[in-house]
């Protein structure tokens, strides 16, 4: 994935520096709704996990290769995180325990797709696909403990790091995104999902992993046209 990593932004400088692609900019801004892969060499906890609603924005480019193909990139703040819920009994069914929580983290991203578009009509739609770059930003969590009809309240600040013992989550993130959509004049609308393939965790012993999972909806708006 690393070599991939390092394909994709030497073909994003070489398609910048390429005189005969003409830029269009854009921005674009819309729905997350994220979730959390985690296992380790015990368990997996991905079921406990629910979406978590949030968002995204910011500037894209596209570089056009003919009229079918293109390259696209862009610049986006985007959350991601998600909810977990457990419930549990013990003493026999006579006590009941449940644990809340919910991981908020702020991502720049970079997607580096290639772009299929089609025709249909006075409309047109197109695919995505390729990988994307995030750099983690800041984040934190909320938890909520219930034991026996008590309940506990608390807010932490998620460390950003690689460091086993003082982090929680590492800054980079990397992963594939695909999706589709339709473009209406110079309005974009378009579904994508980003499939994280980074080990997000600062703690990976005992086969601890964490990889982010988060399904997009976006509006766009593009200054130009093909």
């Amino acid at each position: 994935m690393n070599n991939l990593i390092k394909l994709s932004i030497v073909a994003l400088l070489v398609t910048i520096g390429t005189e005969s692609f003409s830029q269009i900019f854009g921005v674009k801004a819309g729905l997350n709704l994220s979730t959390l892969h985690m296992k380790d060499d015990d368990y997996n906890y991905s079921d406990e996990f629910k979406m978590s609603p949030g968002f995204h924005f910011g500037p894209t480019v596209e570089f056009p290769i003919n009229e079918m193909f293109s390259f696209e990139s862009g610049l986006l703040l985007s959350t991601k995180g998600g909810k977990r819920s457990v419930k549990d009994t013990y003493g026999g069914g006579t006590y009941e325990y449940e644990s809340k929580s919910r991981l908020t983290m702020y991502y720049l991203d970079i997607p580096l797709t290639a772009k299929a578009t089609f025709d249909i009509g006075s409309s047109k739609i197109y695919g995505v696909f390729g990988p994307y770059i995030g750099m983690g930003l800041c984040g934190k969590s909320k938890n909520e403990f219930t034991d026996n009809g008590e309940t506990e309240t608390n807010e932490e600040t998620i460390n950003f790091g690689s460091d086993k013992d003082e982090d929680d989550v590492k800054r980079l993130d990397y992963g594939l995104t695909a999706g589709a959509g339709i473009e209406l004049s110079s309005f974009q609308i378009g579904v994508n999902y980003n499939l994280g393939l980074a080990n997000i965790s600062a703690y990976t012993e005992e086969g601890n992993k964490l990889n982010n999972r988060v399904l997009a909806i976006s509006v766009g708006y593009k200054f130009g046209g093909k």
